[in-house]
């Protein structure tokens, strides 16, 4: 394993009077995909939005390239982290509906102000990967489908070379052959070296993109190992998940 880009040691996570997550502690090597799994309600997103600064961590630390950004040490806020090359990609996409595709791009490119400055040969990468996006490029973000909101959210979040992404189950809701396509454009970008935390339940997914992996369960990490290994025990994934990898090909 790669040394660590990320590294969550103990993080407890607090939203009111719910305790969410217990000591969550893994690594997220950099350079690689780093899945993390589990079973609905078992704290994934909490940990992506933790980690994002969303939600303010109530004890332990979160770490990145070596320095703590969320915890008892520091809180950082989200815009600081951002400002560390950490892009989030949520559940819900969070696009800009009354916004034009390139306008949502355009919101994103910290170092551009107008269209013009923006990068032309990573927006010609991004069309290459995403073909849709250049062909309704002026058209408003919220009258596209499902498929092509998803790929103009992961889009955003690339549109700048990242250090880290967070991106929240990408493939649900979509087609089999959209989801086919956005493992051919994530796999792409792992040819980058970008370092990627990926929740995911589609697990023809995660066995496509994932060099290691996690596995949650109730607020605590259950399992950390190779993607690989967890792919080829039967075993091991009804015990971690409840189901196998070869009945979600």
């Amino acid at each position: 394993m790669t040394k660590p880009l990320l590294q969550l040691q103990a993080v407890q996570t607090h939203i009111g009077a719910y305790h969410i997550l217990h000591g969550v502690d893994f690594v997220v090597p950099e350079g690689e995909v780093t899945m993390l799994l589990g079973r609905n309600g078992a704290g994934k997103t909490t940990t992506l939005r933790t980690i994002m600064g969303l939600w303010a961590a109530s004890a332990g630390e979160v770490v990145f390239d070596g320095q703590p950004i969320g915890g008892t040490t520091k809180q950082s806020l989200t815009p600081d982290i951002a400002q560390l090359g950490i892009a989030y990609v949520p559940e819900n996409m969070g696009i800009f509906g009354d916004l034009s595709v390139r306008e949502n791009l355009l919101l994103a490119a910290r170092n551009a102000r107008t269209v013009e400055q923006m990068d032309s040969q990573r927006l010609e990468w991004l069309f290459g990967l995403f073909p849709a996006l250049k062909k309704f490029w002026l058209y408003p973000a919220g009258k596209l489908s499902g498929g092509q909101k998803q790929m103009l959210a992961i889009a955003r979040a690339m549109v700048e070379p990242r250090r880290l992404l967070l991106i929240d189950e990408p493939s649900k809701g979509l087609a089999p052959a959209i989801v086919q396509n956005l493992i051919t454009a994530l796999r792409e970008l792992k040819k980058t070296s970008t370092t990627v935390l990926l929740v995911e339940q589609n697990f023809g997914v995660a066995k496509a993109l994932g060099d290691h992996v996690a596995v949650m369960d109730s607020g605590r990490i259950v399992h950390c190992g190779a993607m690989a290994e967890l792919a080829q025990d039967d075993d091991l994934q009804h015990r971690l998940l409840g189901l196998s990898l070869a009945a979600h090909q």
